[in-house]
């Protein structure tokens, strides 16, 4: 298991759930779209602090964004 491709996968994959853009995603978190380019893109580390802001603006637990998925899509 990559831990950096799961989380940008479940990331890009809630992101897209909720329907927003990487822009107003970042302005929900408090960091920058580059930033969370990045990180969809399996480019950047990411710390715990904004791990958890990350988290919080999808609305979900922390541990959720870790779980690697069998299927494309996540589910209801």
């Amino acid at each position: 298991m990559d831990i950096i491709k799961v989380f940008g996968t479940n990331l890009k994959e809630y992101r897209n759930k909720i329907g927003v853009s990487q822009e107003k995603f970042a302005e929900m978190c408090g960091l920058h779209r580059t930033y969370i380019s990045d990180i969809e893109r399996f480019q950047r580390s990411i710390s715990l602090g904004n791990i958890q802001k990350i988290a919080d603006a999808l609305e979900i637990e922390t541990y959720m964004l870790f779980i690697q998925n069998d299927s494309d899509d996540i589910e209801d």
